[in-house]
């Protein structure tokens, strides 16, 4: 297998308030993927769980180990790499928003906790993750047969700090489920992960939701496959779809040649005053 290249498949479905109905369609969109020719595979943030605050304890109360079970299966079944998304994740008295990460084998590769909570007053909508979770304070970038990964939730990309932080160790792709409201959606979306892409020049994913229309919290969907130039090597509207794309790790390399940003940083003026 050659690692610098290898095919990306990004499930964009619509979380259901029946949890076995979309772990059925997650289920089935993974085969798909896999059938299709992806290597890896992402799902979006809150897969498992409609995304709303009366939802979040509700479906943790089961228990995140259930669905970590069948990410682990799902991956191991289909020999894929498995971004599952993310899951309300409990631990002792504290509630996290979380993706696990498996190999082909169905072994953990990764744990990122949300580390930036999306807590945010816009006009028409306000919303505080950290009314239910406990924001996660680690970085997570990691091995793969693939390359080096890292791994962001949504409300993460805000922060470029991280991203340049992941960069700096390695990361060649960035995987990052979300849910962008039907606010920020049409504002930042397209612009904020292009920008990550850009500013890094790496591989970039941003793997949305569907929308659920009427529901308390419309996704904006639009998952978003990017190459490290910005160009969009796939993308899709609000509705339920896989996204597949080939991606080559040695356009990072030429990128960087053409364009050298990203080698040329200049760490000892960025740093704040005392």
């Amino acid at each position: 297998m050659n690692r610098k290249k290898f095919s990306l498949g990004v499930c964009q479905l619509r979380t259901e308030t029946d949890y076995e109905a979309t772990m059925q369609k997650a289920k089935e969109m993974i085969s798909f993927a896999a059938k299709s020719g992806g290597n890896v595979v992402v799902l979006p943030e809150m897969f498992s769980c409609p995304y709303a605050g009366e939802y979040f304890r509700v479906f943790a109360s089961r228990g995140h180990e259930e669905t970590c079970r069948r990410l682990s299966s799902w991956a191991r079944e289909n020999r894929v790499l498995l971004v599952g998304g993310s899951v309300p994740e409990k631990e002792g008295d504290h509630l996290y928003n979380t993706c696990f990460v498996y190999g082909p084998d169905g072994e953990l590769l990764a744990r990122h906790r949300k580390i930036h909570l999306f807590d945010v007053d816009l006009p028409g909508m306000r919303f505080h993750e950290s009314h239910t979770f406990t924001p996660g304070s680690e970085i997570t970038v990691f091995d793969t047969p693939y390359g080096k990964m890292g791994v962001a939730i949504c409300f993460d990309v805000r922060f470029p700090e991280l991203f340049r932080a992941m960069a700096r160790r390695g990361a060649e792709l960035i995987c990052l489920p979300a849910q962008f409201n039907m606010t920020t959606g049409p504002a930042h979306w397209d612009s904020t992960m292009r920008t990550r892409a850009v500013d890094n020049e790496l591989f970039f994913v941003a793997a949305s939701a569907a929308r659920y229309k009427g529901f308390s919290y419309e996704c904006w969907g639009h998952s978003l496959i990017l190459d490290p130039y910005g160009t969009a090597l796939a993308s899709a509207d609000e509705t339920e779809q896989l996204l597949l794309a080939e991606l080559d790790l040695s356009r990072i390399d030429e990128v960087r040649a053409q364009l050298p940003t990203f080698l040329h940083l200049r760490e000892e003026l960025y740093a704040v005053a005392d």
